[in-house]
């Protein structure tokens, strides 16, 4: 049998090259690459060499003026070899009659002084020329480099802008590719790279608040069934009252710390709120606890319009007022006031009790902190009410103060913008 001729081999291809974005994009002629350099060393380039161009031209109009003014002869030849003078003004020491040597000795003096006074002249209109021309060129290099930098204050508004809650800004600039559009890119793969982090926490919050809060509402609903038993024990009731009120703690743990992940962003759904009537409605829920401490509420409150979130700012007024009353001394007082000043609307709880060391101050807004304790167990609450405080403050583009009472306890002063 005749043999099988085999297949024809396949062309040699080299493999392509892989593309690696790590690697900087070399382009061709990097030297016509219309850099932020070149176009400002070009711009200004040619501002000098019109400003240049148009200077020489006013010097040589005025010295062609100049020229032209003195132009006139001092004296005239007629006929006869008769000598006279045309304008007496320009040398009135020159007049008929003199002697050779007396009439060029008073010629040259005049035309000294002519000479003297035509540069004067030149001298000042190209002062004044150079000072318009200054102004001028100063004028136009203002607008000039207004519209070079444009795209940084493109750059800047959009980084304004942008929020945690509105990462899908984007500058997108166009134009040439230069070092301003390299920036822009960079800072627009930026935003990307944190739009999908932030996505991925609010994702991760999500999930949390779900796998979290179901089990600790199926241990509170088995903890509440088993203390309803009439039968149980005295031990088994005081063991059930002691897990409920530990469920209870870590609810309300994971209720703050999720508050506190969310009122991080700031507010985009703003609506009309009133600081007096936020605070009423803290001082209200407070006031039972209040009462059975012996703590006094008082306070004077007028009306205080801002724009934000209506639950986040009632959170920080019930968190503040709580704060001072489980934070007093017996027959201690709680002053809580809200006034409105021009462009924002101020909050103040202040409160009596133990002294409070200046120092002290900026511990109590971190999370899990309290006065010369940390991460220690208290039935005053979680840890995270001034934390959430601040937050939500931030988060209204405003901010809270504290500062020491004289005598104990704290005087706090949330402020918003209206």
């Amino acid at each position: 049998m005749p043999a099988t001729p085999a297949p024809p081999a396949a062309p040699h291809t080299p493999p392509k090259p892989t593309w690696d974005p790590r690697q900087p994009v070399v382009r061709p002629f990097p030297w016509l690459r219309p850099t932020i350099r070149i176009r400002l060393t070009l711009l200004y380039g040619g501002m000098f060499l019109m400003a240049g161009v148009l200077l020489l031209t006013i010097i040589y109009l005025l010295a062609a003026h100049a020229l032209d003014a003195g132009s006139t002869p001092l004296i005239k030849l007629n006929n006869g070899s008769q000598v006279t003078v045309p304008d007496s003004s320009l040398c009135p020491a020159l007049r008929p009659g003199l002697t050779a040597d007396e009439a060029n000795n008073i010629l040259s003096n005049c035309t000294s002084h002519l000479r003297a006074l035509a540069l004067d002249s030149l001298l000042k209109r190209s002062l004044l020329a150079l000072l318009g021309l200054a102004v001028i060129a100063f004028a136009f290099g203002y607008a000039m480099a207004g519209r070079v930098l444009s795209p940084l204050g493109k750059m800047t508004r959009t980084a304004r802008r942008v929020a945690a809650t509105d990462l899908s800004r984007r500058i997108e600039l166009g134009g040439p590719e230069d070092e301003l559009k390299e920036l822009s890119d960079t800072f627009d793969e930026m935003l990307d790279r944190l739009e999908r982090a932030f996505t991925a926490q609010q994702r991760f919050v999500a999930n949390a608040s779900h796998e979290l809060r179901t089990p600790l509402a199926i241990n509170r609903t088995l903890l509440e069934v088993h203390l309803s038993d009439p039968g149980a024990s005295p031990e088994l009731q005081q063991l059930g009252k002691t897990l409920l009120a530990t469920n209870e703690r870590s609810e309300q743990l994971v209720e703050g710390l999720l508050l506190l992940a969310r009122s991080d962003n700031e507010i985009v759904d703003r609506k009309p709120v009133d600081l007096a009537e936020v605070a009423s409605q803290a001082i209200d829920q407070t006031r039972a606890e209040a009462q059975a401490k012996g703590v006094e509420l008082r306070g004077t409150r007028q009306p205080a319009v801002v724009q934000g979130n209506g639950v986040l700012l009632e959170r920080i007024a019930l968190n503040l007022v709580q704060n001072a009353v489980r934070y007093n001394t017996a027959d201690g007082w709680v002053e809580v006031t809200t006034e409105a000043q021009p462009g924002r609307a101020v909050l103040v709880v202040e409160n009596t009790g133990p002294i409070v060391p200046a120092y002290e101050v900026d511990n109590i807004f971190e999370p899990f902190r309290r006065l010369r304790t940390e991460r220690t167990g208290s039935d005053k609450g979680v840890g995270l009410g001034l934390s959430i405080v601040r937050s939500v403050a931030r988060a209204h583009g405003g901010r809270i103060t504290a500062e020491p009472r004289d005598g104990g306890g704290l005087i706090m002063r949330v402020v918003l913008p209206t």
